[in-house]
């Protein structure tokens, strides 16, 4: 049992919704980012998404094009970011982490040496945007086998015969893309989500986290309550942007930590 599993089991036993947030690793400093993520977990963030920059972010909108663009003007790269994992490991051991991103960075890494590494550092999941399914013998299946699970996206576009296919080789949740299009282009609606949810749900048991559009605590509240848990990731990334103090940013993750919670 991965962490994210230990999680979610948690989770269920106390009746509750999870909160997952999104950072982008090194922005708009190695430091600042380590402050922010280990301040999450006190924040209500019951799982953290940590984004790898990557120079071509093809599925992101411009606030997480430019959190990793400031990343990688900073110096981050996958070494530092496991580096920051395995920091905030020192003082949580318990905190899921699901490492977001783009293949690129692993291929040149190599596999074998990145899950390694990964496993070391404290990652629980990986999120790998641009492998299909059909690629699941590059890295989902070693990563698996690593112990860590591989989370799979569903989006509006996947459809009913698409779906087995994507739920195959899923380990740990399903990421609902809750809007076609790149992250932070539009608003969730729990009304559009929820037949969507139920659907993803007749075909797995894992839990269905939706994410993409989520902005506020009202809108958290809406979209946990016909989910296992929302995603917030821009509206937070957007917080950091501004050059809001560490204290500031967690202070607004609490308040979309309390509104999930609170389905």
């Amino acid at each position: 049992m991965t962490r994210i599993d230990a999680k979610f089991a948690e989770l269920s036993a106390a009746g509750k919704k999870a909160f997952v947030s999104y950072v982008m690793a090194g922005d708009p400093d190695f430091d600042t980012a380590l402050e922010v993520v280990k301040g999450l977990p006190a924040a209500g963030v019951d799982i953290i998404e940590l984004g790898l920059p990557f120079t071509d972010p093809m599925a992101d909108g411009p606030t997480i094009q430019l959190a990793g663009q400031r990343a990688l003007d900073a110096g981050m790269t996958l070494e530092r970011t496991l580096q920051l994992a395995a920091e905030f490991r020192k003082g949580d051991d318990t905190t899921p982490i699901v490492l977001m991103g783009y293949y690129n960075p692993i291929y040149n890494r190599g596999v074998d040496k990145f899950l390694t590494d990964a496993k070391a550092a404290g990652i629980d999941g990986l999120i790998v945007v641009d492998l299909p399914p059909e690629e699941d013998d590059e890295l989902c299946i070693p990563a698996q086998a690593a112990g860590l699970n591989f989370i799979r996206l569903a989006t509006p576009t996947t459809d009913d015969k698409r779906l087995p296919r994507v739920l195959q080789n899923t380990s740990g949740f399903v990421y609902y893309v809750s809007i076609t299009g790149i992250t932070g282009a539009a608003e969730a609606e729990a009304g559009d989500v929820g037949p969507e949810v139920a659907r993803i749900k007749a075909a797995t048991d894992l839990p269905v986290i939706v994410g993409f559009g989520i902005n506020t605590p009202e809108k958290a509240r809406n979209i946990a309550s016909i989910s296992d848990g929302a995603v917030v990731g821009s509206a937070i990334v957007s917080q950091i942007a501004a050059g809001k103090p560490v204290e500031e940013v967690l202070a607004f993750v609490k308040s979309l930590s309390d509104g999930a919670h609170a389905a």
